[in-house]
Formats: structure tokens, C-alpha cells, sequence
């Protein structure tokens, strides 16, 4: 078994949380210059305590809170407790590997889900409402880019996403990533093994692929950017389940801005 130093689960309990989802871009949305706040979830399904804390990502998204603060979010799944009875379908090394960037730069001593990390500069348990609220409330906040998208799909199995706006924020010299998740809403899990065993488990935000879009330097506010990602899919695909999330990170781990909006159902 890993050490439980290196690998923790952790569970809390909250009560309150924040805001809507994610939202399409608009001419309103573009005007204002505080945009969302980036929330990631590091959760696992083979975590016992981590049910609690997707439940709250999903009341984030459906409003529950109603912190009147934009927020984007996306659930990323880690592998590292698929060893204990339950391989979560969703759970990716590279997810794990992300989570362990945050791990050092905010200067932790371990690893644990559920995880949540709020504009890449402060962390919190995702099932703890009242610290995630106070953490989505005092977090820097960034214009919104302004990207509009384009989609294709050159075979049954992939989807190519072509995207042009700004990035509304200055990037100095030390540059950031022009990051494009693909994520999915609506999943549900019988999980018959492991540490939820016996429970229907339900996922919001999972996201599916993550691609860089471009690296930008010294690169001015309104300067226009254009670039196409290609997404091999997976079998399931529905685009009336997914959306997109584009956030601007800067090598400490930063987010200097993020958008977000649905797939169109025709997709």
C-alpha cells in the first residue's frame, strides 16, 4: 500500500458553496474585468470522502450558492488509489502529476483528495464548503479571453477545435500556457468494489483531455491569438454532455484568466 503520508484521503465536513458554472462568452461577459475564477478538483472515485466533495463541485455549477462570482470548473481524476479495490475510469497519471505541481509550488507536505485548487495560488479539502467559499471570495481575479470557437469533426473519433480572441491580461517575460480542457457533465458510476463500494456515484466537470494551446511571452492584452486543438474522443462521446474550459497559466502556477462555454449539440 503507499504510504498514507504521501497518499491521503481526506474528508471534512461543510455547508455552503458559490456560483454558477460556466457560462457563454458574451458581449456583457467581455466588458468585465473581473472574469471567473478557476476552480480544479483533484478527486477520486476510489476515495471514500470524495463523493461529498463532487457533490459540491455540481452545486457550484447549478448555482446553489449563489455567490454572484463567475466561476469555471473542472474535476481532474486522479490514479493513485485505484490500487485499493476500484480503478476509477476516469483517473489519469497525468491529472496526478498536476496535482503534484500544485503540491510544491503552494509548498505542501502530501498529496490527498479531494483536493481543490482556486486560481492556482490556494488550496483547501474540496468537501470543506466554508473554506472553498472564502477561497473563491478572496481569489485574484482576471478579465475573461476572449475566445470564440470553431468545431470540426474530421473522423467518427475526433473532434478539431479552432480558436481566436485575447487573452484581455498581459503576459510579461516569464510566459504562460494558453491551456483548452475538454470536459463532461452527467456521468454516473456503479461502483462495486473498493472504498464506495456499493454506491451510485455521480460526476460533473470531468475533464477528458487537457491541451496546450500555445506558449506566449511579453505578449500584449489585445494582441489576437489563433490556434486549433485536435481531441480524439472517446466511445460515449455526446457533445450535448461536454463543454470547453481555456485558462491562461504562468510557469508558478498562476491563472492569470479562464473562460468557458458548451459544445453545441450538433457536434
Amino acid at each position: 500500500m503507499a504510504p498514507r503520508a504521501l497518499w491521503s484521503c481526506f474528508g471534512t465536513k461543510g455547508r455552503d458553496g458559490s456560483n454558477n458554472d460556466t457560462s457563454m462568452v458574451d458581449e456583457s461577459e467581455e466588458d468585465d474585468k473581473e472574469g471567473p475564477v478557476l476552480i480544479e478538483m483533484f478527486t477520486s472515485q476510489g476515495c471514500a470522502t470524495s463523493p461529498m466533495a463532487d457533490l459540491v463541485l455540481s452545486r457550484l455549477g447549478r448555482g446553489d450558492f449563489q455567490l454572484g462570482i463567475p466561476v469555471v470548473l473542472l474535476a481532474f481524476h486522479v490514479d493513485y488509489w485505484d490500487y485499493i479495490g476500484w480503478k476509477d475510469p476516469f483517473g489519469s497519471s497525468q491529472w496526478t502529476v498536476r496535482q503534484k505541481g500544485y503540491v510544491e509550488s503552494l509548498g505542501l507536505d502530501t498529496i490527498f483528495t479531494p483536493q481543490v485548487v482556486v486560481q492556482g495560488k490556494s488550496q483547501c479539502l474540496g468537501n470543506d464548503d466554508n473554506a472553498l467559499i472564502g477561497a473563491i471570495t478572496s481569489a485574484p481575479r482576471f478579465p475573461a479571453p476572449s475566445f470564440q470557437a470553431t468545431f470540426n469533426r474530421p473522423t467518427s473519433n475526433s473532434m478539431e477545435v479552432s480558436l481566436t480572441g485575447a487573452l484581455r491580461n498581459k503576459v510579461d517575460n516569464d510566459g504562460a500556457d494558453v491551456m483548452v480542457a475538454l470536459y463532461e457533465t452527467g456521468l454516473v458510476t456503479d461502483c462495486p468494489r473498493g472504498e464506495n463500494k456499493g454506491r451510485v456515484l455521480s460526476n460533473d466537470y470531468v475533464v477528458r483531455k487537457l491541451e496546450n494551446l500555445c506558449t506566449v511571452k511579453d505578449h500584449p492584452a489585445k494582441k489576437t491569438l489563433s490556434g486549433t486543438i485536435h481531441f480524439p474522443l472517446w466511445s460515449g462521446f455526446k457533445s450535448c454532455k461536454c463543454g470547453l474550459a481555456i485558462f491562461v497559466q504562468t510557469s508558478s502556477h498562476q491563472i492569470l484568466g479562464s473562460q468557458s462555454f458548451h459544445l453545441p449539440d450538433d457536434i
